[in-house]
């Protein structure tokens, strides 16, 4: 019997201790229910991933998909879409597909994709903190990072399949939130993995995304950016902390790479 309806019916529960077990009957229901499906879908996500691989690596990658745990990934819980740029040139921009865990009350960790996909690539990195602890950062380093104001005011930076509700909550906590990205793969420009991490920015004002980008996006997911700037006009617009979003002086910064000395 669902469970609304026995909670509404004449069987409906008396004590507290029968409504904690009702709840915790339909938990692990939809729980081994829930597991079962992940399982399935795992098999099915590697078998299409690799399509094309030798028989031996798709047994060996089914295998470890099915028996092996991999705790930080199923804790990677928040999923976001949004763009970047690099730091030294507005003109290359790119979409970025989070997965965050917030790992402490103060620092997320997110690992970033091309897209949501079986056989997406793997592109970089970011870690996101709260503005109490990038306040602390020594100035250097708070050139490494930026601000979400813009990203969450403007709709561009959204949570696909999250209400409404807890997704306007999220994001104004979010608004506060600072970030440093690095990029381990060029999509925009290369076929493969080649060269270092780069750094990454984010948008401050209208006018700077590619809007072909975003309008492509926002069909692909059934989004909105623009409604979603309308329904988070009520969010207030921290006061920035000096030091982020570096590129806005006209400066900016990248990493090289550098031949040093090998220490024995």
């Amino acid at each position: 019997m669902p469970l609304v309806m026995f909670l509404h019916g004449k069987r409906r529960p008396r004590r507290t201790g029968e409504l904690a077990r009702v709840f915790g009957a339909g938990l692990v229901a939809g729980a081994t229910a829930a597991v079962s499906a992940m399982s399935s879908r795992k098999a099915v996500t590697a078998a299409k991933v690799g399509t094309g691989h030798p028989v031996k690596h798709r047994a060996l990658d089914l295998a470890a998909g099915a028996l092996q745990p991999k705790y930080p990934l199923d804790a990677m819980n928040t999923y976001l879409n949004g763009f970047h740029m690099y730091a030294d040139d507005m003109g290359r921009q790119v979409e970025a597909t989070h997965f965050c865990i917030h790992l402490r009350p103060d620092l997320h960790q997110c690992v970033i994709f091309d897209r949501n996909a079986p056989d997406a690539r793997l592109i970089g990195i970011e870690y996101i903190v709260t503005e109490e602890r990038f306040r602390e950062l020594p100035d250097d380093e708070k050139r490494l990072w930026h601000s979400h104001h813009y990203e969450v005011k403007s709709g561009v930076l959204v949570a696909p399949g999250v209400p409404e509700l807890a997704e306007h909550a999220y994001f104004t906590d979010l608004v506060k939130t600072y970030g440093k990205t690095f990029h381990t793969w060029q999509y925009d420009r290369d076929d493969f993995p080649y060269g270092i991490p780069q750094l990454m920015m984010a948008f401050t004002a209208d006018g700077q995304t590619d809007q072909a980008l975003v309008d492509a996006r926002d069909r692909e997911l059934g989004t909105s950016a623009e409604r979603k700037r309308q329904k988070r006009a009520d969010i207030p617009v921290p006061d920035l902390v000096p030091g982020a979003n570096p590129w806005e002086s006209g400066r900016s910064l990248q990493t090289r790479l550098e031949e040093v000395d090998f220490k024995r």
